[in-house]
């Protein structure tokens, strides 16, 4: 569960950056840069990465100074496996723009993919502590995640705390600290997470098979029949209900 936040919202944060008014005054090339890394994003979003690198190399050309496209260039060469120039591309966004805080998101969500949590958790803090970013719940869920991949529990659960802090009802942040709360034994503490999580969002795999675990340890097991039914039904193909399937198989 740990991985259903990084990445999401992640080109739509880089399609942000980039895709900023130009004033009436703007060079040709500044603008022409600003689109092809759009175009960049886009095609990224299609699967389509040669046709990505070759818009964002053109934009590097173009506007190398531009902060958006300096991200959306992170964005491509990570797709393309080349970390190196990923890391150098989300870098440069961030000392371009060091008070953005989606540039500052995109770059923490990179390094905790590449198992550098410490800084990336940082950045996240940096970024959700900033009075101009509208939506710090996810900067403080993505830390926490980021803190659960580095095995730091404690501080995954400050994280969420703080992510639940700035809007009570995220459900992302909801879930993790379900998840979290459920592993060290408190189900009736993740039971009423969950309530309050399938009060705002709609049922996920992840969320059903949880809550099916959460009330199995509780002894409520029609409850948990109950959840399981609603897992194959709404969601058959996904891994968790080929988990479930597999169990029964194997009584």
């Amino acid at each position: 569960m740990r991985r259903i936040l990084f990445g999401a919202g992640l080109l739509v944060m880089a399609v942000a950056a980039v895709a900023q008014p130009h004033a009436p005054t703007e060079k040709p090339m500044v603008t022409a840069a600003r689109l092809n890394a759009q175009l960049a994003v886009a095609y990224l979003k299609e699967n389509e990465i040669a046709a990505a690198q070759e818009k964002i190399d053109k934009a590097l050309t173009q506007n190398p100074s531009d902060p958006g496209v300096q991200v959306s260039a992170g964005l491509v060469y990570e797709r393309l496996e080349q970390p190196d120039k990923a890391d150098h591309f989300f870098a440069e966004a961030v000392r371009l723009d060091p008070k953005n805080p989606d540039l500052l998101n995109n770059y923490a969500v990179f390094l905790c993919r590449r198992g550098r949590y410490d800084k990336g958790q940082k950045l996240f803090e940096q970024a959700a502590s900033n009075p101009a970013y509208s939506t710090p719940e996810v900067a403080y869920a993505n830390a926490g995640v980021c803190a659960r991949s580095a095995k730091n529990l404690p501080r995954a659960e400050e994280l969420f705390r703080k992510s639940l802090a700035a809007r009570d009802n995220y459900p992302d942040a909801l879930l993790q600290l379900a998840d979290l709360t459920f592993g060290r034994g408190a189900g009736l503490a993740a039971r009423g997470l969950l309530a309050r999580y399938f009060a705002v969002a709609p049922a996920s795999p992840e969320a059903l098979m949880l809550a099916i675990k959460v009330e199995r340890s509780l002894g409520d097991h029609p409850t948990a029949d109950r959840y399981r039914q609603q897992l194959m039904e709404s969601f058959p193909d996904s891994p968790q209900a080929r988990q479930l399937r597999g169990a029964v198989s194997a009584e």
